[in-house]
């Protein structure tokens, strides 16, 4: 069952999707669209769960799960990757690679692979004070807390 992202505890389960590429404001519109249609039918065991998404930046698909409600389980975790499977196919996007990294570059939002971002951190194209996106937040309260900050307070340090 769908509710408003901000009505949603902050101990919230999230799983975060980055594109390789910006949506068009159409292609997000659509996706928001079959977003609603998957969310109102998620279930867990035949229980619906209360969820919700944000999309980000033309570029994220956040997807949240009220767990004091219902948790989500093995095989409605298992459907929202098929959906999300079926975004990659039907966008020709890449949703699901972990080896990339999205940051900041201005107010561009640049996206490289992690083998890329480790280059330009030797050429000191971006630094501890680039914004990135630490995609490895586990609830809402941690999205809202940690999820665009400097690389040297991220996952990303280790580079530096």
């Amino acid at each position: 069952m769908y509710v408003p992202f901000e009505n949603l505890p902050g101990e919230s389960k999230i799983w975060i999707y980055q594109s390789n590429r910006k949506f068009s404001d159409a292609e997000f519109s659509e996706i928001e669209t079959d977003l609603q249609s998957f969310l109102n039918e998620w279930a867990a065991h035949g229980t619906s769960l209360e969820c919700s998404y944000l999309l980000k930046y033309n570029r994220f698909i956040i997807l949240a799960v009220n767990q004091e409600i219902q948790a989500a389980t093995g095989c409605s975790i298992d459907s929202s990757v098929e959906f999300i499977q079926s975004l990659e196919k039907k966008y020709n996007v890449d949703l699901l690679d972990k080896m990339n990294v999205t940051f900041k570059l201005g107010d561009h939002i640049a996206h490289k692979p992690l083998i890329d971002f480790k280059k330009m951190v030797k050429d000191k194209a971006v630094t501890e004070n680039t914004i990135v996106f630490n995609n490895l937040v586990n609830n809402i309260e941690e999205f809202n807390e940690s999820w665009e900050v400097p690389a040297l307070d991220s996952w990303h340090s280790r580079f530096f």
